[in-house]
């Protein structure tokens, strides 16, 4: 599989101020990836589920944390599920979601 695709994982990680205020902090990581398309059938599924599925990218599952934000090329993205294939592969489809302004905002 061709892992060429540089991403961006983003986790969040909480801390508190001197206030007791507390705020998200991302936290970016590099990773490679395939991405396609999804499929077709993956995209009529997700619409009828409120979902607006857009990409899916593969990538070695050790890599993987848990994140639940992606970037690539400089736009940001929902992981809304995974799948883990064989070979230690997991499979991360994403959507773009409206009004995102990430990371001044929530995805």
């Amino acid at each position: 599989m061709d892992r060429s695709t540089p991403i961006q994982l983003v986790a969040q990680y909480y801390s508190e101020n001197d206030a007791a205020v507390t705020s998200a902090q991302p936290i970016e990581r590099t990773v490679y990836a395939n991405m396609t398309s999804v499929t077709g059938s993956e995209w009529i599924e997700g619409a009828r589920n409120g979902l607006n599925p857009e990409l899916r990218f593969r990538v070695f599952a050790p890599d993987y944390k848990g994140e639940e934000i992606l970037k690539y090329n400089g736009h940001y993205y929902a992981i809304y599920r995974t799948y883990l294939e064989r070979n230690d592969i997991i499979e991360l489809y994403c959507e773009r979601r409206n009004g995102t302004d990430y990371p001044a905002g929530q995805i």
